[in-house]
């Protein structure tokens, strides 16, 4: 499995909190488990704890995000640093999942999960891939959804650095509020024009 796969474990734990609707699906073991997608067997170690520890982990990956959006890149580093000393790794070579014409394995690095808790798995994991994406494209790859109340986490993988939303609907979104705005600016200007063009008729007629 490619490191660059595990940036999605931190956007996955992010997003699972919206702030500004007062929306957190994160509050069971089951909802730690959907995490985790298909590594089951890391999965199965998630106990009630790991929902207060995660939403812990999750409030320092968004700092990042934000922090990054914000354009401190260094904040974004220093941050996301913290939390890599605080839940280090352990790289593993492994060829197990790939094969090439040849049947011979595919060798890559992999991230061994040996770690005592659910949490500390998934955030080692969460923080190596957002390290990787970070190292590889730049610091300003990490955004927060410019639609509000949305802000959800996302990682930018356009070709010319151009996204703002984390999903099509909010780019949907965002672009018929921008749109009607202009409208309703359209329409103040075209009224005041209008009602200056009516009192200079009633100042030339008297």
């Amino acid at each position: 499995m490619e490191l660059a796969y595990y940036s999605d474990y931190a956007v996955r734990l992010v997003n699972t909190e919206q702030p500004e609707r007062g929306a957190d699906t994160l509050t069971s073991v089951d909802a730690v488990r959907e995490l985790f997608g298909p590594a089951q067997q890391a999965a199965r170690r998630a106990a009630d704890s790991d929902v207060t520890r995660l939403r812990q982990v999750r409030t320092r990956l968004r700092a990042v995000f934000e922090a990054a959006d914000r354009g401190d890149e260094v904040l974004a580093v220093d941050l996301l640093n913290a939390l890599m000393m605080e839940f280090p790794v352990s790289p593993q070579i492994s060829g197990h999942e790939y094969r090439d014409d040849d049947g011979r394995p595919k060798w890559h690095l992999h991230i061994a999960d040996h770690a005592a808790n659910a949490t500390a798995g998934y955030t080692a994991t969460a923080c190596m891939g957002l390290a990787f994406h970070l190292t590889e494209l730049g610091v300003d790859r990490l955004g927060i959804c410019e639609a509000r109340p949305c802000r959800n986490a996302y990682l930018d993988t356009s070709t010319n650095r151009s996204r703002r939303y984390c999903s099509d609907r909010c780019a949907t979104r965002a672009n018929v509020a921008a749109y009607r705005a202009r409208k309703r600016l359209e329409s103040e200007r075209t009224g005041r024009t209008a009602d200056q063009a009516q009192a200079a008729t009633a100042r030339g007629e008297r």
